[in-house]
Order: structure tokens, then C-alpha cells, then sequence
């Protein structure tokens, strides 16, 4: 698992920026899923204003900080696919399960991000680490 999943997990609510369809920033509260072949997994319900917003514009903005305030933020494009093998492996959270209770509910989406950067950094005065996931 690479650095950037390993920060993620380590720190589960993270937030996530979007370009509201009013052309306002809009940040909320997400959750990570997983890592699986090199991609950071995400969730959500397409019902959501967040999904709505993704669809209009798909770049997006993650951020958080760790109790011992190193911070990570990751950009990319939020690409939806209709994966049952992946919808299946984020309803192992218990929080998505009784979200959205099956693979095969109509408002459950999956995304990852493409052409993701990371940066990890913290107030040590040491250059933050930059990565390509």
C-alpha cells in the first residue's frame, strides 16, 4: 500500500473540495475506500449535490490533517465506473454498507481519481513529499 492510502486510512474523514455548479467552492466531509491497482477509491450516492457537482466538473481537491499535524492534499479527476468487484469491496465498510446496503443500488457510485498528485507535509520546515498515485 502506498504512502498516500496508508495517510488516508490512518486519518478516515477527510474533505473533499468540488467547483459547485454556482461556481462557489464547496468542501465536505468523504471517506477513502481503498486502494486497488495503483487507483485511490471513493464513494458516493449519485443523489448527492457532491456527485451532481463531479459531474459538471470533475477535478477535485482532498485534504487532511493527522493528530501529529502533517497534512496530506491530493488533487485529480474524479472518474465514475460501474465495477461491481469494486462497488462489493467498499460495502466491507460498515458505514457504506448501511448506506447503500447492496453493489446493485441504483444511487451507489464508485470513483477514483486519475492523474492524482499527493503532497504530505507538515510544520517541520522539511520539504513536503510529493507523489504521483
Amino acid at each position: 500500500m502506498s504512502e498516500v492510502a496508508k495517510f488516508l486510512e490512518a486519518n478516515p474523514v477527510q474533505y473533499l473540495a468540488t467547483v459547485g455548479r454556482d461556481g462557489k467552492a464547496k468542501c465536505r466531509p468523504f471517506m477513502f475506500s481503498f486502494e486497488k491497482d495503483g487507483k485511490l477509491w471513493f464513494n458516493t450516492g449519485n443523489m448527492k449535490n457532491v456527485y451532481k457537482d463531479m459531474q459538471a466538473n470533475p477535478y477535485v481537491e482532498i485534504c487532511v490533517a493527522s493528530p501529529s499535524y502533517e497534512w496530506i492534499r491530493i488533487s485529480g479527476k474524479a472518474v465514475f465506473v460501474d465495477d461491481r468487484a469494486i462497488k462489493e469491496a467498499a460495502l466491507e465498510n460498515p458505514i457504506v454498507k448501511g448506506n447503500y446496503q447492496t453493489a446493485d443500488n441504483p444511487v451507489f457510485e464508485v470513483f477514483y481519481l486519475a492523474d492524482a498528485k499527493a503532497v504530505i507535509a507538515d510544520f517541520s520546515g522539511n520539504p513536503p513529499r510529493e507523489y504521483d498515485c
